[in-house]
């Protein structure tokens, strides 16, 4: 081996572990400080005594690592049908599927990145045919001459035919890291788009459970005027009888028929909201509107029981939360790729291959021909463009720990809304049924003392509107209260934690063949 051949291959060795044990430039990510005070020991909108005391209020043991939604965390409604819903909806929700997609999608830029560690190999065989023109001045051309004892020939006219396999190799070693932090930004970006996966899902299920619960609640507002219209075609009745037989007047019939006439136009305009509550269900599982349908059936129950664990719990279980400490982890790495840029690069390059006139000598050893040689280069001068790019970056990953602190506070805040929402409407509830059952008495006496002479319809008719207005605020009441709760759990992250999230390794796994859908 010639003293230059060992040079050049001892440059490529040195360079080759400078890249397997080069610095990595740029600063060490630390994860910064999610609130200014650190959490308290418990919600505020949570009574300690209900937190302490397992069978007592809507809510679990704070503390116990137990008092956590795990999985499927609609089954704690205990409702089959739902439960159907969410199972389809996982499954063919087109949104999820999109963010499915742009999570694979991101996960194919960190092989695109790493690919850049290594030598790129390119092969570009040819063969060229050619003839050089009569009409070339006639001088005399040494690359092309041949020699003789009386003379010199040229090769103007002559054909001439050329076979090439050349074979180049080029490497860039990343000495300072500049790749390593890309592969590192692409890794926590495909962990970002993981944890929006998981954060789509959440928003979809909770959108399902929510028109479920809206759409059985149109159901019992239904129920609710069936039962009160034929009580008022009753009265209607009653009083047409009445009047028949000269013992009632007209006025109480003609406020019979409105009474009645009324509530049936409602009733009507219930079915528009219902139809689309129905209509957002299919949506969301992935069926056309016109093909699905579900069969009236009246509900209205009480939130159930809440695990709401202890504030600190919260930064892990919302995938949001995640999403935003993930992109931070991305800029700050990002600041290392600019940084990079202050230092010298260092390209390696190789040619080589065989050349010949004719191709059953192309492939001898004296038709070999290579070159190879290092490249190294600096920037001395580019006016500021490092400084500012390398500052533009960090003043992303600023505002990036700006917007997840801002996410991380909001966190906060609609988890003590839906736990204040939830427990004071469960009073509410208690206190509106407390006034239907008054209000139902409330007709009773007055139908009694109208039937007896006593009153005139129009207190009937009264003592009727009032009852079902608390009829219809105590089912809008508890459906609200079946919303707030499937709130709170999406402000809560549902069943999912930060242990979900895939790690680095696992995003940089090799992909197996994918299929475009047609």
């Amino acid at each position: 081996m010639t003293s230059t051949r060992r040079q050049t291959l001892s440059l490529i060795v040195l360079a080759a572990a400078a890249t397997m044990a080069g610095c990595r430039v740029g600063p060490r990510y630390t994860r910064p400080v999610a609130t200014a005070t650190p959490p308290p020991p418990a919600y505020k909108e949570v009574p300690a005594a209900e937190q302490t005391d397992p069978n007592g209020g809507n809510w679990k043991a704070a503390a116990p690592s137990d008092a956590m939604l795990r999985g499927k965390w609609w089954e704690i409604f205990n409702n089959p049908e739902l439960n159907d819903l969410e199972d389809k909806l996982n499954i063919d929700n087109q949104n999820i599927r999109v963010s499915f997609e742009n999570f694979m999608s991101a996960r194919t830029l960190i092989a695109q990145a790493r690919a850049q560690l290594y030598p790129t190999v390119a092969v570009g065989p040819a063969w060229t045919r050619s003839r050089q023109s009569n009409n070339l001045s006639n001088t005399t051309s040494t690359a092309s001459a041949i020699s003789g004892g009386s003379g010199t020939v040229t090769s103007v006219g002559r054909q001439s035919s050329v076979a090439q396999l050349p074979v180049e190799v080029t490497w860039a070693p990343d000495l300072w890291g500049k790749i390593r932090n890309t592969i590192r930004a692409d890794q926590y970006n495909a962990q970002l788009s993981a944890a929006d996966l998981e954060n789509e899902k959440l928003i979809e299920q909770a959108s399902l459970a929510t028109y479920y619960f809206e759409l059985r609640g149109q159901d019992a507002l239904e129920q609710i005027y069936e039962q009160n219209i034929e009580a008022y075609q009753k009265s209607l009745d009653y009083n047409k009888a009445q009047y028949d037989l000269g013992i009632g007047d007209r006025i109480s019939v003609v406020e019979a028929e409105n009474t009645l006439q009324g509530a049936k136009a409602t009733a009507t305009n219930l079915k528009v909201a219902r139809a689309q509550y129905e209509h957002a269900i299919a949506m969301l599982i992935g069926v056309s509107a016109s093909a699905f349908s579900l069969p009236s059936k009246p509900l209205l129950v009480s939130a159930p029981a809440i695990p709401v664990g202890v504030p600190s719990q919260l930064l892990e279980r919302r995938p949001d939360i995640a999403a935003a400490e993930r992109t931070m982890a991305a800029a700050n790495a990002q600041i290392g790729v600019a940084t990079a840029a202050y230092y010298p690069t260092l390209d390696l390059s190789m040619t080589g291959g065989l050349e010949s006139s004719d191709f059953k000598h192309l492939f001898d050893i004296s038709s070999r021909y290579w070159s190879i040689g290092p490249t190294a280069s600096e920037t001395v001068f580019d006016a500021g463009l490092r400084r500012a790019t390398v500052r533009q970056y960090i003043y992303t990953y600023n505002a990036d720990v700006a917007s997840y602190r801002q996410i991380v506070l909001t966190a906060f805040q609609q988890v003590e809304d839906y736990l204040a929402s939830v427990k004071y409407l469960a009073d509410q509830i208690r206190q509106q049924e407390q006034a239907q059952t008054s209000a139902q008495e409330y007709v009773t006496l007055q139908i009694s003392r109208y039937q007896t002479g006593i009153d005139p319809y129009v207190n009937v008719v009264t003592a009727q509107t009032t009852l079902l207005s608390d009829q219809q605020e105590l089912a809008t009441l508890h459906v609200q209260q079946m919303t707030a709760a499937v709130q709170l759990i999406e402000a809560l992250g549902g069943g999912w934690d930060a242990t979900q999230l895939p790690t680095e390794k696992q995003v940089s796994a090799k992909l197996t063949n994918v299929k475009k859908v047609q």
